[in-house]
């Protein structure tokens, strides 16, 4: 069974950056597209980027675009999620998801991390 401890998360000034980690454990991840979602209060959870399995694709959301960045590590069987210049509508609780594909993102995750809470606040 696949099982995700995220981590990274915590309070940052608007400007400043974060790396959240997803590090799986139970499967190795080279299958899997790995999806980062956010959910902030009150809001529904939304999509913030995408990494595909193997075929080196990336998606990104418009608001997230230039300045968050996905990366994989199928060594460390770990996903990333470098955040800079954050803004204080980032906030929010975030999560890493998998799904098996063989290319490309998928619609839907069937496997999902606990959540890590990052805070952007002066």
């Amino acid at each position: 069974q696949l099982q995700f401890v995220e981590s990274g998360g915590g309070l940052v000034q608007p400007g400043g950056s974060l790396r959240l980690s997803c590090t799986a454990s139970g499967r190795t991840l080279d299958y899997y597209a790995i999806g980062w979602f956010r959910q902030a209060p009150g809001k529904e959870r939304e999509v913030v980027s995408c990494i595909a399995s193997s075929d080196g694709y990336t998606y990104y959301s418009a608001s997230v675009k230039g300045r968050f960045t996905i990366s994989k590590d199928n060594a460390k069987n770990t996903v990333y999620l470098q955040m800079n210049n954050l803004k204080p509508e980032d906030t929010a609780v975030y999560y890493c998801a998998a799904e098996i594909t063989r290319d490309g993102c998928p619609k839907d995750f069937g496997s999902w991390g606990q959540g890590t809470h990052v805070t952007v606040s002066s």
